[in-house]
């Protein structure tokens, strides 16, 4: 009990540690989610408008990645910024930018197989129409994308829910450094483990909050879709 009243007390009171540690994991999470909706949405259009050999075993591909392990994805962006690695020269392993990378890896494949099936059966649906009005590629893509733009709003919602709740990878590339890569879920992890509840809890309770915050926008989303469409 008295844990969870300090723990509130740290929400209420604006603790600065506290929401320093929010304020760098919303950053590198909706930084993440910009760069991987700027990969995934047209490389979900690309593959739900074209045709080639292979596209069954791409889409089976992109499916399977949505459920890539963080832990391996962690790994693999640590080889790659670590000083032996071919991108060492960087400088970037222990910093946010590599965070915002691992996060990127995680969500682009969810932003993009979301998208593709998004626009895909929109796709099917307005075939016909948009090539009879010769409508090219491009101006395709653009009419599909806006059709779709509150199915896409909540591809991007799903994968900012997914880099917000992540600490494995985060935590490899990262180093949860105090002050510098600590965010929400890497700091709950280490203060759990200090045994500072008041402060996993507190932070336990705002990553709680946004979670809830995300899918409520996104089912206000749908309701719209809803009410525009009926």
């Amino acid at each position: 009990m008295p844990n969870n009243a300090s723990a509130l007390q740290l929400v209420l009171s604006g603790d600065p540690a506290l929401f320093a540690i929010v304020l760098l994991a919303l950053v590198v999470s909706l930084s993440a989610v910009l760069l991987a909706a700027l990969i995934g949405v047209p490389l979900g259009a690309l593959i739900a408008l074209t045709s080639f050999r292979g596209r069954d075993g791409v889409i089976v591909l992109l499916n399977t990645m949505m459920g890539l392990p963080p832990v391996v994805v962690g790994l693999i962006v640590y080889l790659a910024l670590s000083r032996s690695g071919p991108l060492g020269a960087w400088g970037l392993l222990f910093t946010p930018q590599a965070m915002v990378i691992a996060q990127t890896i995680l969500v682009a494949p969810i932003i993009a197989a979301l998208s593709r099936q998004t626009i895909e059966d929109l796709w099917l649906e307005y075939r016909d129409e948009l090539m009879a009005m010769n409508v090219r590629w491009l101006g395709r893509v653009g009419t599909l994308v806006w059709d779709a733009r509150f199915s896409l709003i909540t591809a991007l919602l799903a994968g900012f829910g997914r880099a917000a709740a992540e600490v494995g990878a985060v935590i490899i590339v990262g180093g949860n450094i105090e002050g510098y890569t600590r965010t929400m879920t890497t700091a709950i992890a280490l203060e759990t483990s200090k045994g500072d509840l008041a402060l996993a809890i507190g932070l336990g309770i705002v990553l709680m909050a946004i979670v809830l915050m995300v899918n409520a926008l996104a089912w206000a989303v749908r309701r719209a879709a809803e009410r525009l469409a009926g």
